[in-house]
């Protein structure tokens, strides 16, 4: 049976913060502007978790809503720098598809509805075959006016037009279903990256890119792929558990490996350059938690600005 929770209104809500979970809420006014801007759960639900006792459940001594709330603050921050840069490998690697594709089999768009031109392996056959609907929907029912006037007036829609109507996660399956040639032209597009290690990274930047673009929270966030192992978690010195590396892997922190193979130097250099001075503007906010607990939270070993000291 479904339980459903009574209503609540924000102030009746507060009131649970401040008696019942021991949440100082110093200026309540603002805490009821703040719930009723961006909601309880996106802010209290999605921020409370460094903050709160697990034995106990209630908040630890002295933490107040605005602590909270500049955690949810600095997670805006994060998306703002992180969604830019996700676009510009999405898009760098979306070019490179359509370009070594069409090189290979030509600019007509029967080319990339053809099953025989991906790795059509029995495993694949039916990932293509889903992937190629995408494509014809892609081509036949969308509102994207470039690519129904290629449809309509030149009878063609080239996969170096088609491509910029796709989803990150539709560009990351063109990829991996793509022939080994075909992958391994784009890889080259990338420096100290093979393929497969591509491949690897695509699915990691698909669900940040989502966490992103959906407004979720981003800086606690772990994929449900890794990124492969690479020579900065060993110059690092990342623990290891076993053969596993404890950060770098899954979360916020692998993302920045990615990016440091993925991006052109000066941009990494100008992205870690700003990431730097989200982190230190947090804590100009708030006190509540130490460098180390954020970074811990983030998946960020504590040497991590040291990531551009090394070769890829």
């Amino acid at each position: 049976m479904a339980i459903i929770e009574a209503f609540q209104t924000n102030q009746q809500l507060i009131n649970k913060l401040k008696n019942d979970k021991h949440l100082i809420i110093n200026d309540t006014q603002f805490a009821e502007t703040i719930l009723k801007e961006y909601g309880y759960f996106n802010i209290i639900g999605g921020y409370k978790s460094p903050f709160i006792d697990t034995n106990t459940r209630q908040f630890i001594n002295s933490t107040t809503f605005e602590d909270i709330y500049s955690l949810y603050q600095f997670d805006v921050q994060l998306k703002k720098l992180f969604l830019p840069y996700l676009c510009q490998v999405e898009r760098k690697i979306a070019v490179s598809i359509a370009y070594a594709f069409t090189e290979t089999f030509g600019n007509s768009q029967s080319e990339y509805l053809k099953i025989n031109n991906y790795n059509n392996t029995p495993k694949n056959v039916p990932k293509i075959n889903k992937l190629i609907t995408i494509l014809q929907n892609t081509i036949h029912n969308t509102q994207h006016a470039y690519i129904n006037h290629h449809r309509i007036i030149k009878g063609n829609v080239p996969l170096k037009i088609l491509v910029n109507a796709l989803t990150m996660g539709n560009i990351s399956n063109l990829y991996a279903l793509s022939s080994h040639h075909i992958r391994s032209k784009v890889s080259h597009n990338f420096i100290n990256v093979n393929e497969r290690e591509l491949e690897q990274y695509l699915k990691v930047l698909v669900m940040f890119r989502n966490i992103c673009a959906h407004n979720e929270r981003l800086f606690s966030a772990y994929a449900h792929s890794e990124i492969p192992n690479t020579i900065l978690h060993k110059k690092l010195n990342i623990p290891q558990t076993g053969t596993q590396y404890i950060y770098g892997k899954r979360d916020l922190f692998s993302l920045v490996i990615a990016f440091r193979y993925l991006l052109p130097q000066n941009d990494f250099l100008t992205f870690k350059k700003n990431l730097v001075c989200i982190i230190k503007q947090y804590f100009k906010s708030s006190n509540r938690l130490t460098k180390s607990e954020l970074l811990k939270h983030m998946g960020f070993p504590q040497n991590w600005e040291n990531i551009t000291r090394y070769k890829r």
